[in-house]
């Protein structure tokens, strides 16, 4: 029972979570409003996810919010400027690939800490973002090709959804089923034992940092779409909340351990918790409050977690 506690408590505590808001949240499971609340879920569980790639192989990536912004306005200004939607598309992932690139060379080539690493690219993209907008927002008439990415359905399903449902898939496989996951998993719990067994360990940090880069550069497309706008600080909101995310969905499936699952799943909780309070007029200040709480009791049980089972070992 405690076994099944700690693995799946946190998940059954999310659960009761959205079953009080549909209860007694005014107009929370009304049709609408849960389909606006998965598609905000969308953004978040994909930017999620690249951050849960890159601390799989125990690295931070603290860019991915100011990355994603810079490949939004570049997007932006290409299609502004004429450029066909799908190159446009495909400049804003390779912006994203590259500064996770950058993040991946600086972490195993230079050596630097990747909470300083990721930090100044940050600083740096924020730069560039402001360089390439001077502060004003891309708004306006966008083709109906590119907002389709993110306001289109297909067959009743809208692709916001389709969209975290591939990438969340595709985490997964890769984590769960291939050898690369596997040397990736195997670098972030045990970086030295890993190296020693022959596995390509700055191979798969670098592997882990570039992902992370791509999704963000995901992220920024589908947030552009959506919005019909780019602004150089349109994914500042969304920090905090993948960062909460990731290590919210430790405390569930896999304890202690970042994971495609539980990454998603905690997303959602989170935007229903942020969604269900502001339907019941709470104060705005109160989101912040709960995140804050979130992320400090999801690391402190996580280390307990991992704490133990070193004990165990």
């Amino acid at each position: 029972m405690k076994r099944i506690i700690e693995t799946y408590g946190t998940a059954l505590a999310g659960a009761a979570i959205i079953l009080f808001f549909v209860l007694f949240a005014p107009r929370f499971a009304s049709a609408p409003n849960l389909l606006n609340v998965l598609k905000d879920t969308s953004f978040l569980a994909i930017l999620g996810l690249g951050f849960t790639l890159a601390l799989i192989v125990s690295e931070l990536d603290l860019s991915i919010s100011e990355v994603a912004s810079l490949s939004a306005v570049a997007c932006g200004a290409l299609v502004h400027s004429g450029v066909a939607p799908p190159l446009a598309v495909l400049a804003a992932i390779a912006i994203g690939l590259s500064a996770g690139a950058f993040n991946g060379f600086g972490v195993t080539r230079l050596r630097i800490p990747s909470l300083i690493m990721t930090l100044g690219t940050a600083a740096v993209a924020k730069g560039l973002s402001y360089m390439l907008t001077q502060g004003v927002a891309f708004v306006g008439r966008w083709p109906t090709e590119f907002t389709g990415l993110a306001r289109g359905d297909l067959m009743g399903l809208p692709l916001l959804l389709l969209w975290m449902l591939i990438a969340a898939f595709a985490a997964w496989l890769l984590v769960g089923w291939t050898r690369t996951g596997a040397h990736m998993t195997a670098t972030g719990e045990a970086v030295e034992a890993a190296r020693l067994a022959g596995v390509p360990t700055a191979r798969m940090k670098f592997l882990g940092l570039v992902l992370s880069g791509g999704l963000a550069g995901v992220t920024a497309v589908l947030l552009a779409a959506n919005l019909s706008s780019a602004a150089p600080n349109m994914a500042g909101d969304y920090f905090l909340y993948a960062i909460a995310s990731v290590l919210l969905g430790m405390t569930m499936f896999r304890p202690g351990h970042p994971n495609v699952i539980g990454t998603i799943y905690a997303a959602l909780v989170l935007k229903v918790l942020g969604n269900g309070l502001v339907l019941m007029g709470a104060p705005y200040y109160w989101q912040d409050i709960i995140l804050g709480l979130i992320i400090i009791a999801s690391v402190a049980f996580s280390a307990s977690v991992l704490k133990k089972v070193a004990f165990t070992v």
